[in-house]
């Protein structure tokens, strides 16, 4: 990244401490004081490329995004590629050897949802990052969208892909709403990982993972991200990460509150959200009711 924490403002009268942004964006307050070489003004060119042929274009593997970025004038090797598709936490979607796993098997788990019924908010709820332009730099985007709404109901921006930023973002959004049934990821070392696993057992949420090279099963967010930057990320590309911040939390609003999608019947996905919710609460009170009268009758 090129002096990303740079992007951080000044502190004014007014506005956020550095301590406060550092904590919105999930950046460790130390690191704002460390100079960064970053990366060169051609490599977050390239980067940019590679991130808009890959949402169009997702199973291209090295070779086939290397050929296409000469065939674009850029002068690029594998190597070179190879590792800014890994910095951008990009991989191409076809079935893979299970070696490039390895360490890390005891935590990938089965696909959960295949044939199941989605029918109810907080039954399933899906989980993934993706690598976000800007003007000067980069950031992450985490995303966690409710199936059956298509309602985001947690997201956070970071510099980081650490595993710690997912399960933050989780635990948080849990304490605010409350828990799914059933958290589904891909099968990224995010979530291949010690630490997600030990918070989703902590929090008695199931685990579920999309299987080897299919891009469907974690669909509902990865259709969230190509959305977000195709109306607002390409189109509107920020300078400053509070101005990413802010301008993310904005599409969101918009997304959950004004967004007819298709997916339901074209239908807002905050008042799905809210009328799952209500259904939830009548049942509290029917089950309540019936738990009396056997009571009663006992």
């Amino acid at each position: 990244m090129k002096e990303l924490i740079s992007c951080i403002e000044s502190p004014s009268e007014e506005g956020l401490s550095i301590r406060q942004q550092c904590d919105i964006l999930s950046i460790n307050r130390s690191s704002f004081y460390i100079k960064s070489r970053g990366e060169s003004e051609m490599n977050l060119e390239l980067m940019n490329w590679i991130d808009r042929e890959h949402l169009a274009h997702p199973t291209k593997g090295v070779k086939q995004m290397t050929a296409y970025l000469k065939l674009n004038g850029f002068k690029v090797n594998l190597k070179r590629v190879r590792r800014l598709m890994r910095l951008m936490d990009i991989y191409p979607i076809y079935p893979k050897v299970n070696l490039s796993k390895l360490g890390k098997a005891q935590y990938i788990k089965p696909y959960l949802l295949r044939h199941m019924n989605i029918e109810r908010i907080n039954q399933v709820w899906a989980i993934d990052i993706s690598y976000i332009p800007m003007l000067r730099g980069f950031m992450y985007l985490t995303a966690i969208i409710d199936v059956c709404s298509r309602y985001i109901v947690g997201w956070s921006i970071s510099n980081s892909l650490d595993a710690a930023t997912q399960t933050s973002l989780v635990t948080e959004t849990i304490n605010r709403i409350g828990k799914p049934e059933i958290i589904n990821s891909d099968q990224g070392t995010q979530y291949t990982s010690e630490i997600w696993t030990n918070c989703l057992n902590y929090h008695e949420v199931k685990i579920s993972m999309d299987g080897k090279g299919r891009a469907t099963d974690n669909a509902f967010i990865e259709r969230f991200f190509r959305t977000i930057k195709q109306e607002y990320i390409y189109i509107n590309p920020e300078k400053e990460a509070l101005s990413l911040y802010k301008g993310v939390e904005n599409f969101i609003q918009y997304y959950n509150t004004n967004r007819p999608h298709q997916g339901i019947n074209n239908s807002i996905p905050v008042e799905v959200y809210k009328q799952g919710k209500q259904i939830e609460k009548i049942k509290k009170v029917k089950s309540k009711k019936i738990i009396n009268i056997v009571k009663q009758m006992v």
